[in-house]
């Protein structure tokens, strides 16, 4: 029987593979000769094209942020709860762009598409990518899409990030700017989570140098654990003790090294259904775009003179219980930005849900969210 969709559900989307013939020059002093972009979009573009927005996705999102692409989806997209008809991020009012960026693996050109200078995968051969160089690539999307301004650019943690990016690359581009639980640049102790998770990667046995695809295998076990131990930094000491306690699978000790406790259980499914769905060379190559995201780096360390071009508006989210990225990182953007005399407006939501809050429709965050965005309708008559 067919699923019936929810009301203010973008309903079914197809997404559109964009192909970028000019060459793309990268941070790392390579150069992409041309490359495909996967985009979906939602809503309607206006007459004067002024009430689109961008979405950016996280490490491990892509570009289906919302809806569904059949009627058997077992889930929609990523953002549902926040993209569609009458959610905070309103369909009946902008036109919303979602992309899977460079590198990757939901059908932009990344380590698991096909190079064409020797018909092979990409594999380890693919370039790393910055912040930067996304920002440039969704830069020229925008032109494609035939919009010269954003209403506004949004994104949470390394979506956050790239927002960040685009206000100082692109400062005439975007009207508005929303930072959702990100930071400046990674601390020391979130690139060293980062490194562990790609040692689990790069020293899996079925790994081979990142040419897995050659052997016709997946570094399974690596992967797995990299994704245990991110996930466990996304959740809060506070989500994991009500979720979990510490509760016994089977009711009684086992003494012994299989799973025992609900949250190992729990933290093995996620591995493993994350290997199913997610490929190891883009995990390497997201965690090294966060590792090197810095724009004060650039400045002599001074985040308030790196924000300096831009003009946008800013609106930056944190949450309490985010010890990721955690509220400190998030007044650091609004101590900089007031600095540089720019317009911004922060808020902290109250939340035990950890680094993952973004994606979950907390009613104080959306709440804030819709108001913020309803401002931006106005201004464009969306």
């Amino acid at each position: 029987m067919p699923k019936t969709l929810p009301p203010d559900s973008v309903g079914l989307v197809t997404p559109e593979t964009l192909h970028f013939a000019e060459p793309l020059a990268l941070d790392c002093g390579r150069t992409l000769p041309h490359y495909d972009l996967v985009v979906e979009t939602y809503g309607k573009l206006n007459a004067d094209r002024s009430n689109a927005v961008l979405i950016c996705h996280a490490l491990s999102g892509d570009h289906h942020a919302a809806g569904y692409h059949s009627l058997d989806d077992r889930k929609p997209g990523w953002w549902d709860s926040t993209i569609g008809p009458g959610k905070p991020i309103d369909t009946n009012r902008f036109f919303v762009v979602s992309l899977n960026n460079l590198g990757g693996c939901k059908g932009s050109t990344g380590p698991n598409t096909i190079n064409p200078e020797n018909g092979q995968f990409y594999g380890p051969d693919f370039p790393i990518v910055t912040v930067r160089d996304w920002v440039n690539s969704q830069y020229r999307l925008m032109r494609r899409l035939g919009i010269e301004r954003w209403a506004a650019v949004i994104g949470g943690s390394l979506g956050g990030m790239q927002v960040i990016q685009w206000s100082i690359s692109y400062p005439d581009a975007l009207a508005h700017a929303v930072v959702i639980a990100a930071a400046p640049r990674l601390s020391a102790q979130n690139i060293g989570f980062n490194e562990v998770a790609r040692q689990a990667i790069l020293s899996d046995p079925d790994f081979h140098e990142g040419r897995y695809y050659q052997y016709g295998v997946v570094p399974r076990r690596g992967l797995m654990l990299a994704r245990m131990l991110g996930h466990i930094t996304y959740l809060s000491d506070d989500a994991m003790r009500a979720k979990f306690g510490r509760e016994l699978r089977s009711g009684k000790l086992n003494f012994g090294f299989d799973v025992e406790f609900q949250v190992e259980s729990y933290l093995r499914y996620q591995g493993t259904s994350f290997v199913d769905r997610f490929d190891a060379n883009t995990y390497l190559l997201m965690t090294k775009a966060l590792d090197y995201f810095d724009p004060a780096g650039e400045c002599d360390d001074d985040l308030a003179r790196a924000f300096e071009p831009a003009k946008a508006k800013f609106l930056v989210i944190s949450f309490t219980s985010d010890w990721r990225f955690a509220p400190e990182r998030s007044r650091e953007i609004v101590r900089a930005l007031l600095a540089a005399r720019k317009t911004v407006s922060y808020v902290e939501v109250e939340s035990s849900h950890g680094h993952d809050a973004f994606l979950i429709p907390i009613p104080y965050y959306h709440e804030t969210l819709a108001a913020y965005l309803d401002n931006v309708a106005r201004e464009v008559n969306a």
